[in-house]
């Protein structure tokens, strides 16, 4: 989920958008016992972000997701949005829970860039559960953000995301 503030002048005459990915897909390689050495991929198909938020209705949602689209995102020319990881810490926090350090390369609409993503990681026979939060700055990776208002009221440069994966072997 990624969630989108308000900001401008008028920020409160605006709504903070949630945002949902419905396709996406990815590998995770561990040790088992130490979660390290590990890597990740992640791949989210950028066509698939919709807006989830409750203080939208469906016609306004259907706005949103086209500008999405065509202003924000634009996935016929960036479909993917992908994570590589670089380098995993790991430090264990007893009854199979590890607090994780992910580093890597996040990329998105074209540009890439370092960043980490921190994440409690349960390893619980052949399920692994990961969930954490992170956030970007959507200037980082030249993403246009929409306005109303005359740009009164816009979308915030900080981006954030949360998560909560479930993997099977």
């Amino acid at each position: 989920m990624a969630h989108a503030n308000r900001s401008g002048p008028l920020w409160f005459k605006g709504h903070s958008h949630h945002l949902a990915a419905s396709d996406f897909s990815g590998q995770v390689e561990l040790t088992p016992d130490t979660i390290t050495p590990a890597s990740l991929r992640l791949v989210v198909k950028a066509a698939s972000l919709h807006e989830t938020g409750a203080d939208f209705t469906e016609p306004q949602k259907q706005i949103i997701n086209k500008e999405l689209k065509d202003i924000v995102l634009h996935p016929d020319q960036y479909p993917d949005i992908t994570f590589q990881s670089t380098n995993v810490t790991a430090k264990g926090l007893g009854g199979g829970r590890y607090d994780v350090k992910i580093n890597g390369n996040l990329t998105l609409h074209g540009v890439t860039k370092p960043i980490m993503i921190p994440a409690t990681v349960t390893l619980k026979g052949g399920m692994l559960q990961a969930v954490g939060e992170f956030s970007i700055d959507r200037d980082d990776y030249k993403v246009k953000a929409t306005s109303a208002f005359h740009g009164m009221v816009r979308v915030d440069d900080d981006i954030k995301f949360e998560f909560d994966i479930v993997a099977r072997r």
